[in-house]
Formats: C-alpha cells, structure tokens, sequence
C-alpha cells in the first residue's frame, strides 16, 4: 500500500527524535560548583500563612512591579520572607506533599508561601543561574536579596497554567562580596498537595543544557508523538470513510483524536474563566481513559475472537467515571487521581485480557501489541504515581513513550494484516488465473473441435450447392440437349449454342468458387473476361463503365454464383432476344448500396403486356436472396436496364 510510506516516514521522525533525547541527557555535564537540593548543601524552608485576599495583594503588586520596572520590590513585610533566622529549616529536596485520592478543592483553610532560601556564595566571576525541573503549585516568582533590598527576578503568572510541565531556568545577577540570596516563593492552598523538584543553582551554560534537555523531552517530544498520531489518524479517518467495515482504522483515528484531546495544553493557552478551565482540564484528563480503550478495543480486533462483554464492561467503566468527574456535580472535588486510577485498572484488565489471548493464540502481532500495553500500563502507573505525588517526583510523564510504543505495535498489526491480505489476494488470483488458464484450454480445445466441426459442414454445403448448381444448371442444360439430340430435334448449331452456355455456366461455378476478397470489380471482371467472346461472336459491343466499389462483406462464394447468374441471364437475353449492337455495364457506389446496370440500345419491350416468365422469376429470387432489388426498365423501340442494387451491409451481418 503506497500510503504505508506516510506512515513509515512520520514514524521515523517521532523515533529519531526519541533516540536523540538520551543521547543528549548522556552530554550533559554537572555543575562545577555544589547545587541546592544536594544533600551536601541543603535548602532552608520557611512557611507563612496567607489569606485569599493577601494572596491576591501579593499577585498584583508582582504585576505591577513587573510593568513599572525598577531596582527594588516594595512589598509589605506580611508579603515578604520572614526575617527571623528561627522561622527558616533545612528541608530535604525534592518537597512533595501527596495528592488524596478525592480532596476537597477549597480556599477555606486559606494559603500558605512556602519560601525556599539558597545561597549563592561570592567570590565567582562564572555566570550562575537557577534551575527547577518540575513545580507544581499556584504561579511562582523568585526574588533576590541585594544591598538595596529585595529584588524580583521571576513572576510566572503567565506561565501559571502550564507551569506543572514547563521547567524553570532563570539566570542570576551577580553574587558580589557578600554572596547572594535567592528565594523562591511558591503559594499553595493550605493542605494541599503540591511538588517542588531540587533547586538547582549552577553553571549557566550547563544548568541551561538541563533545561533545554527537559523542555525537549516533558515538551517537545509529546507534541511530535500527538502531531504524527494526528497525521496518522486523518489518513486511517479516510481509510474508514472509504472502508467503514474496516472498524480498526475508526479505533484508530478515535484513538488519535482523544490523544490531541489529552495534549491540548501544548497547543492552545487555557481558557481564562474558571468554569472553562474545569472544562478544559476535564477534557483533557477524561481523555486519557479514552485513549486508553480505543488501544484495547483496537488489539481486541486482531483477536480469533472477540470478547463482547469484557469490552461493552471496558466501555461502561471509562463512561461511567468520564460522566462522574464532570465539572457539573460534585465541583469540590479532586477527581484526577479517580480518573487516573480508573483509567489505570481498566488498561491493566483489558492489558491481561489481551496478554492472556496473545499467549493462547500465538499471533506475533498480538503478543507484539501485548507488549506494547504492558509497557504503557507500567508506565501509566509510574505517571499516575509522579501525579499523584507517591513517588518519582522529580520525573516527568512517560507517557508519550508509551504511546509512540503502542502506535508502533498497531502499525505493525496493520501491516501484517494487510501483506497478509495481499498474499491471500496473490494466493487467490494465483489459483483463479490456474482456473482460468485450464477452463482457456478447453474452450480453446473446444472451439477446434467447434471450427473443425463448422469447416467440415461448410464442405459439405459447399458440396451440396456444387452439386445442386451443377445439377439443376449445367445438369440440366446438357440432358436436355442429349433427348434433342437422340430424338433429332435439334440441329447442328443449337447443340453447339447448348454446349457454349454450358460451358458458360461452368465456369461461372468456378469463378464463385475463387476467393474474390468481397470485391465486386474483381467478379464482374472475371465474368467479363469468361463472356467476352461469346457477346462478341454474338454481334455485341461490350461498353465498360465500371467504377470502384466498396467492399461487400457478405459477399461469399454462394452469393457470388447469385451475382454471376443474373448477369449471365442478363446478358443471354441481351443475345437471343434485344436485337441489340450495344450493350452497357455500368455499376455505381450510392452510399448505403451500389447499383449493376445492363443497357442495350435494342427492341424493347412492353412491361404493361410481356408475361413475366420463368427466368425472370428466378432472377428476381436470385436478388432477394442478395438481400437487394431488382428492377427492369424497357419500352418498345427504347432499348432494355436491368438494374440489380446491392447493399454494402446487409442487417444479419451488421
């Protein structure tokens, strides 16, 4: 199938950039100096408990300091880390409180700023910066503390919405003589589940080629892996438009379009009313399970048979939890971890159920896409334990890897089934063309037998009208003159006439039997050839006003004796009765037939009273056989026309 090649081709690109990422993470170098988060130099944490309405203070003073600029951030002292050395504690980095399973979402309990101290010593000339590879709270800023007091170096309230996967990388001011304090501040709800990676602080070359790395790898490759299943899901879309039995391209391109749906916040900016973002991250989180049921009930499709009820259950469940977690009923609460881990138990279900056939069936392409899923349940799980807050939290989700891996193992499920239908197909029209090539053998063998069978009984006419020619003609002649000439009734001359026209007759049998490639000229030419002594000795003058003329397809040999005969007759009573000096053979093309004419320039005769004889019978028989006409012009004094028109094509044979 030409249209493997898209595939192939977006497939490779997706890979390609999955190889290059471990390649660039093995690059990578450390820093030169000690980093916060390390165990050796740990970072102080200090909390203060805030109000909605301070928290709401301290968003837009950072905004309005970010729009008028300057050297210093003046803020309340409520709103700045405390001073007090007792309110600051080493913290052990990454700092993750974990996500319950359906907490309540409410400001009642208020806020807390958590603040997060480091110290970067003096006494470098070496650029640092600060990294954070994963943060998940409200939007975060990063201050500094110089001589002139405290000064804002970060307010990512614009990024706040995607900040859970947008790593932070922030170079720094200078150190000076006495070192530099770097605060980072991160509001969460009180009680709420929150995770805030190591801070690192370093080098700025190299903490920039960690950040570039996991932009790459928690960014880039995802929006990759969703814009080649979007590329990949149009053309198995048209596939089932085209195909719709085909339902594993419909599974497909489902599958795609719900995991667009998942990564949306790579593509789009969140809605900015509160009610479009439970919407949005609904869609977005309910689609995972989505994703997760058109890749089981797609490997089910390959299957020797299909489970109806395991998959009506599966359906059921990711429905029933995708209808529960709407943002029109039980608003306060947290029901990503329920969708997850729905999600999850039905992607290990449907994973075992497919493993179990896989196992029993020995198909490759289903142990294949059964490797493929477990795969993706153990790395969903990892994810829902990093979103979660259970462990890993400084990693990212692995679920695009999942997903290139299961994409992978479907479009190797399609191709095998479809070079599989190609061989069939092959195998098929193999055994089709054996048919074939026997059922042309007998019916060649057959028509042989048929035209051998259709030239022995063309003979055999051929023979019976010789015959019958001969007999009723040339037979027929000489008899009649053998009783004449027994009985003495004929005398000298006569016998000699009776012999010229039997001889004439004779070779007008022969010439109809010679092949005149249905041409007419070439007939008349022949009898003019076997007669012209005859008109001759008879007192005539032959004048020849004969023109080309199509060709006449049904013009055969028994057809031709018939043409022969009427002008043989014409002429003979051109002799015995015109009293003519001149006679004229003329033939005409006048489109759909042609025309013979024989004139004389003799006595004529009365039609009205001339009884129309036996020969003249004949000869009008002779031409309906031909399938033309016959007609006879004459009067009295004015000469005789016979004029015989032919068709060029008669109706049996067009």
């Amino acid at each position: 199938m030409p249209e493997f090649g898209l595939i192939l081709r977006s497939c490779l690109l997706a890979m390609v950039m999955l190889a290059g990422l471990p390649v660039q993470a093995q690059r990578l170098p450390q820093p030169s100096t000690r980093v916060a988060g390390d165990d050796s130099a740990p970072a102080e944490l200090a909390t203060t408990a805030w109000t909605r309405a301070q928290l709401d203070s301290w968003w837009a003073t950072l905004r309005q300091h970010s729009v008028a600029g300057g050297d210093r951030l003046d803020l309340p002292p409520e709103l700045l880390p405390p001073e007090a050395a007792g309110a600051w504690q080493h913290v052990v980095m990454p700092d993750v409180r974990t996500r319950p399973g359906a907490a309540m979402l409410s400001d009642a309990r208020g806020y807390e700023m958590r603040w997060y101290r480091l110290h970067v010593p003096a006494g470098g000339d070496e650029a640092m910066a600060l990294y954070l590879p994963r943060l998940v709270t409200l939007s975060a800023a990063v201050l500094a503390r110089t001589d002139r007091g405290w000064q804002l170096l970060l307010d990512n309230q614009h990024a706040e919405r995607e900040q859970w996967v947008q790593p932070i990388w922030l170079p720094l001011p200078g150190a000076g003589a006495q070192g530099l304090d770097v605060v980072v501040a991160l509001p969460v709800p009180a009680g709420s589940y929150h995770a805030v990676s190591r801070i690192w602080i370093g080098p700025r070359d190299q903490l920039e080629k960690r950040w570039l790395w996991r932009v790459r790898a928690q960014t880039g490759l995802p929006q990759a892996v969703s814009l080649t299943l979007a590329v990949l899901g149009m053309f198995a879309l048209t596939l089932w438009l085209r195909r719709p039995d085909e339902g594993i391209y419909g599974l497909f391109a489902l599958g795609a379009a719900a995991w667009m749906v998942r990564n949306l916040h790579y593509y789009v900016s969140l809605p900015a009313s509160p009610v479009g973002q439970d919407w949005f991250w609904w869609a977005t989180h309910a689609s995972m399970g989505w994703v997760m049921l058109t890749a089981l009930l797609f490997a089910l499709r390959f299957a020797s048979r299909r489970t109806l009820w395991l998959e009506w259950a599966l359906t059921a469940s990711v429905a029933l939890v995708s209808v529960l977690s709407m943002p029109l009923w039980l608003r306060q609460l947290d029901m990503v971890v329920m969708q997850y881990t729905v999600t999850a138990a039905v992607a290990a279900i449907g994973t075992a159920w497919v493993a179990y056939l896989a196992w029993r069936e020995r198909r490759t392409e289903l142990r294949i896409m059964a490797v493929a899923l477990i795969t993706g349940v153990v790395i969903g799980g990892h994810d829902l334990a990093v979103l979660a807050g259970w462990a890993w939290p400084e990693h990212f989700f692995l679920m695009p890897f999942a997903t290139l891996t299961v994409m992978l193992s479907f479009l190797h499920a399609v191709q095998r089934r479809y070079v599989g239908a190609v061989e069939q197909v092959q195998a098929e029209n193999s055994q089709l063309q054996e048919d074939l090539d026997e059922q042309v053998s007998v019916l060649q063998m057959q028509n042989a037998q048929l035209r051998e069978a259709e030239r022995q009984q063309a003979l055999l006419l051929e023979r019976q009208r010789i015959m019958a020619d001969m007999h009723d003609g040339l037979g027929s002649s000489l008899l009649s003159a053998l009783v004449a000439v027994e009985q003495g009734n004929m005398s000298h001359e006569k016998v000699v006439e009776v012999l010229r026209e039997c001889v004439d007759d004779l070779r007008l049998v022969i010439d109809s039997l010679e092949p005149v490639g249905h041409d007419l000229v070439s007939l008349l030419a022949t009898m003019r050839y076997r007669l012209g002594k005859r008109l001759q000795t008879g007192g005539l003058k032959l004048d020849w006003d004969v023109q080309d003329l199509p060709p006449l397809a049904w013009l055969e040999p028994p057809d031709a004796l018939h043409v022969l005969r009427l002008m043989q007759e014409a002429l003979n009573n051109v002799l015995k009765h015109a009293q003519a000096s001149r006679v004229r053979m003329v033939t005409r093309h006048h489109g759909s037939y042609v025309e013979i004419r024989v004139e004389d320039d003799g006595a004529g005769f009365d039609l009205q009273t001339i009884q129309h004889g036996r020969g003249l019978k004949s000869q009008i028989k002779r031409a309906q056989r031909l399938g033309g006409k016959l007609r006879i012009d004459s009067s009295p004094g004015m000469g005789t026309r016979l004029s015989l028109r032919l068709p060029v094509e008669r109706k049996g044979e067009a």
